[in-house]
């Protein structure tokens, strides 16, 4: 499916019913619950070597400076200085470096899950692949999308508080289209994405605080641990609502396939 074709699909989409989607996110979730929380513990097992290279700069840092103090006097404030210096440019760089990691990391297995989703919802044989997205065909593109992806969010948050709440849609919609059309160009994809958030923003957001409160609450009802199990729950009416909207090619084909036996 281009993007052409999608964009038509979404200018043209009827209206969405609350209460539909709302149910078919709560049996969807009875299908994926168990990929979801596979999902978030691969997500925390792989920012743990994200987090030690952050740490390792600083402990390095913290060790040479532990070992220099007191050894520079006031003649020396230009050494000192110089490597000030150097700390703050290695630790600037190693802090990009972590946002970039941590942002394809969450993209590229959230875009899996979703993937799944499709599976487990149209019961579809296939492989429960979390890294499918790290491959190299698509590894380029995941880092490239979530650079983009945090670079747009931290630009809605600099402009205050409502512009963050309003990107909030648009953002996921974005992993939603990628995960179903990776073959598209990445200014594709954070188009349609925005397309489809600014198309159907008030039902989307609706449901993303509703189902957000209620896999917390039931989450903390589980004795904590059950937030870990629940937490993918707020991640699925995008998918619905992008079902719904958009659909699926091989979905669209088996039906003109049923039409076409249906003829002789």
């Amino acid at each position: 499916m281009n993007s052409t074709e999608i964009k038509s699909r979404i200018e043209n989409a009827s209206a969405l019913d609350f209460g539909t989607i709302f149910n078919q996110s709560i049996e969807l979730f009875k299908k994926v619950w168990v990929q979801g929380l596979v999902t978030l513990l691969l997500n925390m097992v792989l920012a743990i070597p994200v987090i030690m290279v952050v740490y390792i700069p600083l402990l390095f840092f913290g060790f040479i400076s532990a070992l220099t103090v007191g050894s520079y006097d006031s003649y020396d404030s230009y050494g000192q200085s110089g490597m000030s210096i150097i700390m703050v440019v290695v630790l600037v760089i190693v802090y990009v470096f972590m946002i970039v990691a941590m942002s394809a990391i969450g993209l590229g297995l959230k875009a899996a899950f979703y993937r799944i989703c499709k599976l487990k919802d149209l019961e579809q044989m296939g492989r429960e692949d979390y890294f499918y997205f790290f491959k190299k065909p698509y590894l380029g593109k995941t880092i490239k999308l979530g650079v983009a992806f945090t670079g747009i969010a931290f630009l809605a948050t600099l402009l205050c508080f409502l512009p963050i709440i309003y990107a909030v849609v648009p953002l996921s919609f974005i992993v939603v289209v990628y995960a179903h059309n990776p073959d598209l160009s990445i200014s594709e994809i954070i188009k349609l994405g925005f397309d489809l958030g600014n198309k159907k923003w008030l039902i989307s957001f609706g449901l993303m605080i509703v189902s957000g409160f209620l896999a917390m609450v039931t989450g903390f009802l589980m004795c904590g641990f059950g937030l870990y199990v629940t937490s993918s729950f707020g991640q699925l009416p995008a998918y619905i609502v992008y079902k719904e909207v958009v659909g699926f090619d091989d979905e669209n084909e088996q039906m003109r396939r049923i039409e076409q036996l249906s003829t002789f």
